[in-house]
């Protein structure tokens, strides 16, 4: 068995301890949640311990990075959360589509505080709302977007934003954003891998090869054309990543001396185009 099948993924820095204590203290500021998901793996880009910590506070689910999702998996897990009594809708904060559709969403999830706050004569008082997710789900693209400006810190490295931060977004509406945090421990190994493959795991904390690796045996199971037409290559289902990546490696010319390939350069070119989408519109996980 090759080695990249036994190794986990974990990481939970320690700012993200703060970070969980501070969303805790900062509900009572708050009249609801935004929850950033990735709409490529919703279920694992989901932190379980936000649901104990949030309790019954409303929220708005926005499905970010639905340009790179599969649109029929979108609509299947808007569904579902519909089914469990969320609002949700299918964004991206990159380009800003979808999120006209955050102000009525917004209303809808936080009716009975509009009306409450009607008939307490406070019918202008602004809705606060909490922006959470996991590392790399797009919060900071999200309130720029929002904002119409560059005001929140951008970046596609996991772990930028560190600091509680208020905007007003107008239409009466303030956004009070949040690091992103992770949990202790990923007790199902798909889903730190999941989480690595989007970015919401420190690249400097898994072994760029063996993420190519998974990467590629996951997508051979599910959507074995995606790197065939990628790549040019013809792939079998009995392959093991590490031979697709040779592969790929070979096609591509990613020699080094004595000829052999550079795997390294290899592995990181297959993560970074899986994660702008060069590999087409992908879900990896359903309801």
């Amino acid at each position: 068995m090759p080695d990249y099948v036994k190794q986990s993924v974990q990481w939970f820095p320690g700012h993200m301890a703060k970070t969980r204590r501070q969303i805790k203290e900062s509900l009572t500021l708050v009249d609801g949640v935004v929850e950033l998901l990735d709409a490529r793996i919703p279920y694992s880009s989901r932190n379980p311990e936000l649901d104990s910590i949030i309790e019954k506070k409303p929220r708005i689910i926005l499905l970010n990075k639905a340009d790179v999702a599969n649109q029929t998996a979108t609509s299947v897990w808007l569904k579902y959360f519909k089914d469990n009594g969320y609002t949700a809708i299918a964004v991206d904060c990159r380009s800003g589509r979808g999120l006209n559709k955050f102000e009525s969403a917004v209303r809808t999830a936080l009716k009975d505080v509009c009306e409450r706050n009607s008939e307490r004569g406070m019918a202008n008082k602004p809705l606060r709302l909490m922006v959470i997710g996991i590392p790399n789900t797009g919060k900071s693209s999200f309130i720029n977007r929002m904002c119409k400006s560059s005001k929140a810190k951008v970046a596609d490295t996991a772990g930028v934003t560190r600091n509680n931060q208020w905007f007003n977004v107008g239409n009466g509406i303030e956004l009070l954003d949040t690091p992103g945090v992770l949990w202790p421990k990923f007790d199902d190994p798909e889903v730190g891998d999941k989480l690595a493959f989007i970015g919401s795991v420190k690249d400097e904390v898994t072994d760029r090869e063996t993420l190519a690796c998974r990467l590629l045996e996951s997508l051979s199971k599910t959507n074995p054309e995606a790197i065939e037409n990628r790549y040019n290559i013809s792939i079998s289902p009995d392959l093991q990543g590490y031979e697709i990546l040779e592969l790929i490696g070979k096609k591509r010319g990613f020699l080094i001396k004595g000829g052999e390939i550079d795997y390294e350069r290899a592995s990181v070119m297959i993560a970074d185009e899986f994660r702008a989408g060069k590999f087409g519109r992908i879900t990896l996980e359903l309801p």
